[in-house]
């Protein structure tokens, strides 16, 4: 009752209304992007998709939130940040204008990706400013619930844009131009809402910034590579790390098998094909959400190395099993499961960071994970992209994955009798 009293609460404050909404516009328009890029890759109609071009999606999507998320928060403690939500949000519709105009085009992709490339990379700076700046509107004693709820409301905000991508593209007769022009109007949306805030109320104070940027740029890379030094005097986790790292890997390239299924062996049409792939990524997210329920009880039984070798054993024996098949309904189980899996290990990976690393050196590491876990994922596009054929059928890839599991699971169990 006492979360319900505070979120309650926390919604009669205007000004975390505001930010809330400039957060809800934002990422509703990040999730009809995101579709509007997928589907122009992988489901165009006059596009023959390949492995490659997902790979390229993937690193597009993923790439900035890693290389530019460690500095971001250096610009953003010099940037009054109600302005970084309106130039940034601006400065993505209009680029997103641009996008909608290169699909119209048939440009060469290159093209539309660094187009793609550059709205992304604006993202990290407003996600990390909207986290950024929770503590000026909120007090400190309904933080840790205004962070809860912020991010989570984020998250159905993508997950409904992802849906109005769906309706604006099949009212639009699958233009993907059109899907990109929503988006853009979403971003203007966000930066206006933004002027609802005063320019002053969200920070940094000017008279706090006490570094030059250069400066503080080399200090940030500084404070990586100490992170890094002090990660390798943390065994269990560097070896956590590792094990997440692989099987974030196998994921992704389970997730871009799972694409070219979709798009030509299990569906005749592109909106059949979306279709199944919406299907596979909603129950992997239920996975994910299971594996937030159960993760807490089976950390408590296992411990965090011991349940991560259940969660790695299961899927060596399970994603060969139902993978091998090559069907649609055993794979749509295995995304299921799988997303469980991986969510899983990561629950247990956080605890033994938190509780293995110095505190004074856990936003660093937190840092460095992050980059982990989404190079992982493009490195597994990449490898999927040299392996898979084009309608995505590839026993090797699929005894790849559960040796790869197989793997960690015999390595991790090494770990848990040590300790």
């Amino acid at each position: 009752m006492s979360v319900v009293r505070d979120l309650r609460v926390l919604l009669r404050l205007p000004n975390f209304r505001r930010l809330l909404a400039v957060r809800l516009l934002s990422q509703c328009a990040d999730g009809v992007y995101q579709v509007a890029l997928a589907a122009y890759v992988v489901f165009s109609p006059e596009k023959q998709t390949s492995p490659a071009a997902i790979a390229s999606a993937m690193a597009v999507l993923l790439l900035p939130y890693s290389l530019v998320g460690p500095f971001a928060g250096v610009l953003l403690d010099r940037w009054q940040r109600r302005q970084v939500f309106l130039y940034g949000n601006l400065l993505r519709a209009l680029l997103a204008c641009g996008t909608a105009v290169l699909v119209l085009a048939a440009v060469p992709d290159w093209l539309f990706y660094a187009s793609a490339l550059s709205v992304t990379a604006v993202n990290r700076f407003v996600l990390a400013g909207l986290s950024a700046s929770l503590p000026r509107v909120v007090d400190d004693e309904r933080l840790v619930v205004a962070n809860s709820l912020s991010p989570t409301a984020g998250t159905l905000a993508a997950t409904v844009g992802g849906g109005l991508a769906f309706g604006v593209r099949l009212l639009a007769d699958g233009s993907e131009a059109a899907v990109v022009a929503f988006g853009a109007v979403l971003y203007l949306c966000a930066a206006l809402a933004s002027l609802r805030m005063s320019r002053e109320l969200l920070g940094p104070d000017p008279d706090l910034v006490s570094q030059r940027l250069i400066m503080a740029l080399r200090t940030t890379a500084h404070g990586l590579a100490e992170g890094l030094r002090h990660l390798a005097e943390r065994r269990p986790a560097l070896r956590a790390l590792t094990a997440v790292g692989l099987i974030r890997f196998c994921y992704g390239a389970l997730f871009v098998t799972v694409l070219m299924l979709c798009r030509y062996a299990w569906s005749s049409t592109e909106s059949e094909g979306l279709a199944l792939l919406g299907l596979a990524v909603a129950l992997s997210g239920a996975g994910f959400f299971a594996a937030a329920v159960l993760s807490p009880w089976a950390v408590r039984r296992f411990g965090p190395f011991g349940w991560m070798t259940v969660c790695t054993a299961s899927a060596a024996v399970l994603e060969p099993a139902l993978g091998l098949t090559f069907a649609p309904v055993p794979f749509l189980v295995a995304a299921f499961l799988l997303g469980l899996i991986t969510q899983g290990a990561k629950i247990a990976t956080d605890t033994v960071v938190q509780t293995s690393v110095d505190d004074a050196y856990r936003g660093r590491i937190f840092s460095l994970y992050d980059v982990l876990f989404n190079v992982a994922f493009v490195g597994a596009a990449g490898v999927a992209a040299l392996m898979l054929p084009p309608d995505g059928r590839s026993a090797p890839l699929i005894v790849l994955v559960a040796v790869i599991y197989g793997s960690i699971a015999v390595a991790l169990r090494g770990e848990r009798a040590k300790g």
